[in-house]
């Protein structure tokens, strides 16, 4: 029988099925961008940590580059795929694939780099945030400083009220929807600029806790019935060019339990909080948006004013 902590840990990204890592490997930005981003920062001759290594290829990008790569897979499942699929690529022998939870294991000796992909939008579901916190405290303990650099170094989050299409072939079912980045969506309009409500910074202490509250004024009529979330990866930066390596995964659509009928110019307070790797469901109720002003009572009170002061 699993503990609450296993069952937790099945919903909650470490035991994510086998295809749909499959998946991520046919994901061309995710896997540009890892590519590029551990290009960068692995050094020749570097140590090298991933927590969550699923089929293997970050390690597998690592390898290329460093000396040692330590890959934590807790889903026995993963470890076969990822201990197979290495074996089949070059300098696969440099990775040590170790059946282990990300979120207790502590490499034998220092290393320069760590990896951790266990992103989900939001910094929902998956436990990257818990992950990285709870190494960092033990890390410390252990070897002391300097921390090792950390992919992604940074996340950046947003959220847009949106007008979204809840119409299935005539079936009525306002669900939580993810959409590609670079695709247009019809049934999809933007009421309002994207606000950036949290960043988070690895080499600073990261408070799981989100709490939010923001005015968007509204850019063109419709029925708010949704926010997107927005999250930019800054997987690392490369300092002398003065640029950074980014993955902006999909978007996430999550309905409001109470649509607003919103004109241009009015003004929307929105807030919502949630726990990094917490459900979704949780992040979904805690939303409020409630209309503050409307565009035609503001210049009202305008114009009374100034014919007042006339």
């Amino acid at each position: 029988m699993l503990n609450e902590r296993e069952i937790e840990s099945c919903y909650l990204g470490q035991f994510i099925p086998v295809h749909y890592h499959h998946n991520m490997l046919m994901d061309q930005n995710r896997m540009h961008g890892f590519k590029s981003a551990i290009f960068h920062a692995v050094k020749p001759g570097a140590k090298v940590l991933e927590l969550g290594g699923g089929t293997g290829v970050l390690s597998f990008f690592a390898a290329q580059a460093a000396s040692k790569v330590y890959c934590v897979e807790f889903n026995p499942d993963m470890v076969r795929e990822a201990r197979k699929f290495l074996a089949m690529n070059e300098n696969g022998h440099k990775v040590e694939v170790i059946h282990a939870d990300a979120s207790e294991y502590l490499p034998p000796e220092p290393v320069d780099v760590v990896i951790c992909e266990m992103i989900h939008v939001g910094m929902v579901r998956e436990k990257l945030v818990e992950v990285i916190e709870s190494f960092k405290r033990r890390y410390l303990a252990r070897f002391g400083g300097p921390l090792p650099v950390f992919l992604p170094e940074a996340v950046i989050m947003a959220v847009q009220p949106l007008q979204q299409e809840y119409d299935f072939e005539g079936f009525q079912a306002p669900i939580v929807q993810f959409q590609a980045t670079n695709a247009v969506y019809p049934g999809t309009v933007e009421l309002a600029q994207p606000a950036v409500y949290s960043i988070l910074d690895f080499k600073q202490p990261v408070d799981s806790l989100i709490a939010w509250e923001g005015r968007f004024q509204v850019e063109k009529a419709g029925r708010l019935n949704a926010l997107r979330f927005i999250t930019k990866n800054v997987l690392y930066i490369i300092e002398e060019q003065g640029t950074t390596v980014d993955w902006l995964n999909h978007y996430m659509m999550l309905p409001l339990a109470r649509p607003l009928d919103v004109r241009a110019g009015d003004v929307v307070q929105v807030s919502f909080a949630y726990r990094c790797g917490g459900s979704i469901p949780s992040l979904e109720a805690s939303i409020r948006a409630e209309l503050v002003a409307r565009f035609e009572e503001e210049s009202v009170r305008e114009q009374a004013g100034a014919a007042a002061y006339a």
